[in-house]
């Protein structure tokens, strides 16, 4: 029941803040535009506390206004939201798919997303370029937010690393900080269904910028899905000190919170 209740009030509530970005997307520069877009993650975040009782945790030093690269783990439609509500004023990379919702293209036009095709290649490319040279020419410094695996995955799955994070890092010389979670425990994926809980969004030691492609997605790859997993691990264990009942799935290598909400 309060997963049909969230899921309402979110779509809702998606909906009104679409609105009110198109309008703010029509005055001059995007300050007003990012703090609408803000206070939408930010509703966002406390109905899933209040509705669904998820409770977002945040390890590590949010890196606002610092000119980082963000490679986060991708497996909620959530996660987007979290990292905006905690983060501040964030750039972000997203799929051209977003340009299907009513309103969507134009304020994510006017904040100064980087719209790339969700199916690669010279495109794809093409449009990361040109994220790196407005990013260049921005005039105050903000996190860009990427997915390096350039899609939505399963709680204790994992997809290729794409170079998009390691090709952020060396044309703008940023360093990267990856962003381990498990918020995919409590809303997998696109799904309806939602799991009360806390979930953690962890900031790990910044990566340097490096010349080796191959040696700098491997080592982010690495520090992303081992400590999302021992995240996924940790929400699976027995609360013994509140004596909350959590029963266990196995999804792939990961166990899964199951207290239907």
């Amino acid at each position: 029941m309060r997963s049909l209740i969230f899921n309402l009030a979110y779509y809702t509530v998606s909906a009104v803040y679409a609105v009110i970005c198109a309008v703010l997307a029509l005055l001059p520069g995007r300050k007003i535009l990012m703090h609408g877009i803000r206070s939408y993650a930010r509703v966002t975040v406390l109905l899933m506390r209040w509705i669904c009782g998820i409770r977002v945790e945040v390890r590590g030093t949010p890196p606002k206004n610092q000119a980082v690269i963000l490679a986060a783990k991708h497996q909620s439609w959530g996660d987007g939201l979290v990292m905006m509500a905690k983060c501040g004023n964030v750039n972000f990379i997203c799929g051209d798919h977003m340009l299907n919702y009513p309103l969507i293209g134009w304020v994510l036009k006017r904040c100064g997303a980087i719209v790339v095709s969700n199916q690669g290649g010279p495109e794809a490319m093409a449009s990361l370029r040109d994220g790196v040279t407005r990013a260049q020419g921005e005039g105050s410094p903000r996190p860009i937010l990427i997915y390096p695996e350039g899609h939505l995955t399963p709680v204790g799955t994992g997809m290729r690393y794409r170079s998009g994070a390691w090709q952020l890092s060396s044309q703008l010389d940023r360093h990267v900080v990856p962003v381990a979670t498990n918020l995919g425990q409590c809303w997998p994926q696109q799904k309806w269904t939602k799991f009360s809980g806390t979930a953690v969004i962890e900031f790990l030691e910044p990566m340097a910028p490096s010349a080796d492609r191959n040696t700098f997605l491997a080592e982010l790859e690495t520090r992303v899905e081992t400590r999302s997993r021992a995240l996924e691990a940790e929400f699976a264990t027995p609360d013994t000190e509140s004596g909350s009942d959590r029963a266990k799935t196995t999804k792939t290598s990961a166990t899964m919170h199951t207290r239907l909400v």
